[in-house]
């Protein structure tokens, strides 16, 4: 009896685990209602500030790619040391308590990624990414500005969550033991990761051996209307992949940017899940192997 209780225990637990976040997802007509509440610190992020310059959401504060990624020893769009990612948030006006809301470039990759690094300091759950980003936004007609806001200094506190991340000595290990709680999944375009167009300088073509292939782009309902697609569709996806209560999942591509959208993907539909940061980047300059066979179920 104890046994079968400790079970359904367990059971409950791993399905507990998956329950939808929705606060990490805000639609547009959310935002529009809350711009001015006072706790709330939408950020535009970009690689090019000349984007945020042409027209940016009423309010919304600047952050710049090079503040929140590095190249290290050649790998990158790395995470910096974690008192120099503080600072740069803080000065953006993130603080413990702000709820904050990302959009950006390239279809949301950038706010992803940036989602990922407030996840890395245990902010994730204040922290949402605009369904639809600037292009939804623009495409309603909702109104745009060129004024810089003034910014009065967050203070954030970081909470590591260092399980959110997989190194290359973890890696290897992942992929020698072959251990079906673990899930690898690889975020870039099917063609890539069947080894059918090379990446990288010198090319190189395949992925990661035992890696399933769950494209990101796939989630949205189309490039012109980059939504995500429902919840149940999204989980039925990840299932497809290989998800499975219980069954913790790590993600990559070529540096760490696909694969934020994906990581962040199974942060909102409950799955454990990690990113591999270094990502083929480093696993391949470190003599890491690469198949072209499907990965394992």
């Amino acid at each position: 009896m104890r046994a079968s209780c400790l079970l359904m225990l367990t059971a409950a637990g791993a399905l507990a685990a998956q329950t939808l976040r929705p606060n990490l997802l805000v639609s547009t007509d959310w935002l529009a209602a809350h711009l001015k509440d006072p706790n709330l610190t939408v950020v535009h992020v970009t690689r090019d500030p000349r984007n945020y310059q042409a027209g940016h959401i009423p309010g919304a504060r600047l952050l710049t790619w090079d503040q929140f990624t590095i190249n290290r020893e050649g790998i990158p769009v790395e995470l910096p040391a974690v008192a120099d990612l503080v600072g740069q948030l803080e000065k953006a006006g993130i603080s413990d308590e702000t709820r904050v809301v990302l959009y950006g470039d390239n279809l949301g990759l950038a706010a992803a990624r940036a989602w990922f690094t407030l996840d890395f300091l245990g902010h994730g759950y204040h922290a949402a990414l605009l369904d639809g980003g600037l292009e939804k936004w623009r495409a309603e007609s909702r109104p745009l500005s060129q004024d810089t806001p003034a910014i009065r200094r967050g203070r954030l506190t970081p909470r590591l969550r260092r399980q959110a991340l997989v190194g290359l000595a973890r890696m290897r290990t992942l992929v020698e033991a072959k251990d079906p709680a673990v899930l690898l999944l690889d975020a870039r375009p099917p063609a890539e990761y069947r080894g059918e167009k090379p990446f990288g300088n010198p090319p190189l073509a395949g992925h990661i051996p035992g890696a399933v292939n769950l494209y990101w782009m796939d989630a949205l309902a189309s490039q012109d209307r980059p939504v995500l697609r429902p919840p149940a569709e999204l989980r039925r996806m990840f299932q497809a992949a290989g998800a499975r209560p219980g069954r913790r999942l790590v993600a990559y591509c070529g540096a760490g940017v696909q694969a934020a959208y994906v990581y962040f993907m199974a942060r909102y539909l409950g799955y454990d899940a990690a990113l591999y940061d270094g990502s083929l980047a480093e696993w391949t300059r470190a003599g890491g192997a690469l198949a072209t066979s499907a990965g394992r179920d």
